[in-house]
């Protein structure tokens, strides 16, 4: 069925004549001098109507009903019996869906998501397409679009140019402004379900989800122990590789992490306030003092359940069943060679630097191990003395 949409037109009560929108504003105040008054022409406008090309009824888009309307948006089949949709109807439906203020009137074929114009529906088609026209010229990745290039590029050119008025803080993105402003105002609009804790940004609450759910998503290639941070297996593989980054200014001692670094830094303060009850023996850290204190209590929490030898601390426990597992995490990165402990590594690296850091204090002889020095100590320099 084909349709021939007519324009508005209004009736002029005075002469009885049917005229368009723009003829009826021109005459909306005509100036007639009947005894110097100026008289306003009243009119009665109509409503927009729609003409049945078969039935040339003349029908008021207003008070159709549902069955003509669905009888106006019917669809034609063809000779193939495929649906062909008339432009008249097309252009009907849109000027439709336009004045009657429809949002996202263009849908994307692929997912049916709606967009509200033609151009989002563009952009968004090359979600699907994967096209990406927009090219960086310094380093040459490509965007969906031009505004994200443009953010990117604030990447080369050191941009920032949203600032955080309380504390002066400067951002390249908006959005990287509007999560720290939350630092400020203490909002956190993110929660857990599961535990009610708050969050400023939704990767964190990601992050924090995690811990209910136990997964660890993050499994080292080498020794197969998994992780619920990316983070946390780098710092593990470091293990592995024995790269340590970080280095102690006062005595050059290097350590794989940062928090053993800083647990080597109180051996130089020479603060330990943490004092054993049993023998006086004092520590710079309450776990260590409480790891210690258990030694003379008796304690063994952690039972091996090959042998059932039972250990004091969790981290001799797990040193200990590498025994069964024949475990070796630790790789020298000189020759290949694997093993239990780290600190069987440390040793071993030392044949390769030719490090000796343990030094007899009575014939200045030095080893590359406390143990080799220890035996030294008691039978050669002993027998020395006697």
């Amino acid at each position: 069925m084909e349709f021939e949409e007519e324009p508005c037109r209004i009736k002029d009560e005075t002469t009885e004549e049917h005229i368009g929108e723009a003829a009826a504003s021109r005459r909306n105040y005509s100036r007639r001098n009947y005894r110097h008054t100026i008289v306003k022409m009243e009119f009665e406008e109509e409503p927009c109507r729609i003409k049945d090309e078969e039935t040339e009824e003349q029908i008021d888009m207003m008070e159709v009903n549902e069955d003509k309307m669905h009888q106006f948006q019917k669809k034609m089949e063809n000779e193939d019996g495929k649906t062909v949709v008339s432009q008249t109807e097309k252009n009907f439906t849109q000027k439709r869906a336009g004045k009657s203020g429809v949002k996202g009137f263009f849908t994307c074929s692929q997912c049916g998501k709606s967009l509200r114009n033609k151009s989002d529906l563009n952009r968004h088609m090359r979600v699907h397409t994967g096209e990406k026209p927009f090219t960086c010229s310094q380093c040459g990745n490509s965007f969906i679009d031009k505004s994200t290039l443009n953010r990117h590029m604030r990447i080369h050119t050191g941009e920032k140019p949203f600032i955080c008025s309380p504390c002066g803080k400067r951002y390249r993105n908006k959005s990287d402004l509007n999560r720290h402003m939350r630092v400020h105002t203490g909002e956190k609009p993110f929660t857990c379900s599961q535990c009610g804790k708050s969050f400023i940004d939704k990767s964190t609450l990601n992050r924090h989800v995690i811990i209910h759910t136990g997964e660890r998503p993050f499994t080292c290639s080498q020794c197969g122990k998994s992780f619920n941070r990316k983070s946390f297996l780098d710092d593990h593989l470091r293990c592995h590789s024995g790269e340590k980054s970080f280095s102690c200014v006062q005595c050059e001692k290097t350590f794989v992490f940062e928090s053993k670094l800083r647990a080597h830094l109180t051996v130089h303060a020479g603060v330990k306030p943490h004092i054993c009850s049993y023998c006086g023996k004092s520590f710079s850290k309450l776990k260590y003092l409480k790891v210690h204190e258990s030694i003379h209590a008796g304690v063994r929490h952690y039972i091996c359940f090959d042998c059932e030898k039972t250990f004091s601390t969790s981290g001799n426990l797990k040193k200990h069943q590498r025994i069964h597992t024949r475990e070796k995490p630790y790789k020298c990165s000189s020759c290949g060679t694997s093993f239990t402990l780290s600190g069987q590594l440390k040793k071993h690296e030392r044949v390769h630097t030719g490090e000796k850091p343990h030094q007899c204090c009575s014939c200045g002889k030095r080893f590359t191990g406390f143990s080799n020095l220890r035996t030294h100590e008691k039978k050669r320099c002993s027998e020395a003395s006697t």
